[in-house]
């Protein structure tokens, strides 16, 4: 994770002031790198930005300043970090009645492992998780997972190349299959430096 150093953080009072400022730059930023597959799971794509927002953010909530507690939290977040040649996301389950939440979850287990990226004419390329720990219940799933897509050479070129993009989720209990946009492309391609 070579861009966020402790050194590079803003201190707490100084993130308190540029807050505001932060928080409308991101909210702007995630919008090209959100993706709803149907209506209950969407995946946001992170980059350094985001990230460092959320360091940001947590240093902030638990009034953190100490270095080696700050050094943790940096550690804790940098798998969320693409590097250059894969996509990580965040994806949320969001139902919002608790019951059907509570009723689908039992139902969506193992959905990480059939989350998929796949550029026109290249293969599909299901994401890894990369939860810590492994969130996998027997009786249910989490709401929240972290993903890492490791993209392939040819899929990369497809992709800068201007090749559709599709995401999708193949679980049995759900099935969702969407063309990614234009921006959010672009926004994803970005990440692409290998």
């Amino acid at each position: 994770m070579a861009g966020i150093k402790q050194a590079s953080l803003l201190t707490l009072e100084a993130y308190a002031r540029a807050r505001g400022e932060w928080r409308t730059r991101v909210i702007q930023h995630k919008a090209d790198r959100r993706v709803h597959l149907g209506e209950h799971v969407t995946l946001v794509f992170e980059d350094e930005l985001t990230i460092r927002y959320q360091i940001q953010e947590m240093l902030r909530a638990e009034r953190i300043f100490e270095d080696a507690a700050i050094a943790a939290e940096i550690e804790a977040y940098s798998p969320l970090v693409p590097d250059g040649s894969n996509w990580k996301a965040t994806m949320l389950i969001e139902y919002p009645d608790p019951v059907e939440r509570r009723a689908m979850l039992a139902k969506l287990v193992g959905i990480e492992r059939c989350v998929w990226v796949e550029a026109e004419s290249v293969a599909r390329i299901y994401a890894a998780s990369i939860d810590d720990p492994p969130v996998d219940r027997p009786a249910k799933t989490a709401s929240v997972h972290f993903l890492r897509f490791d993209l392939e050479h040819r899929t990369i070129a497809a992709i800068r190349g201007g090749a559709a993009l599709f995401l999708g989720v193949d679980h049995p209990e759900y099935s969702r299959c969407v063309e990614v946009g234009p921006a959010i492309a672009a926004a994803l391609s970005v990440d692409l430096t290998a």
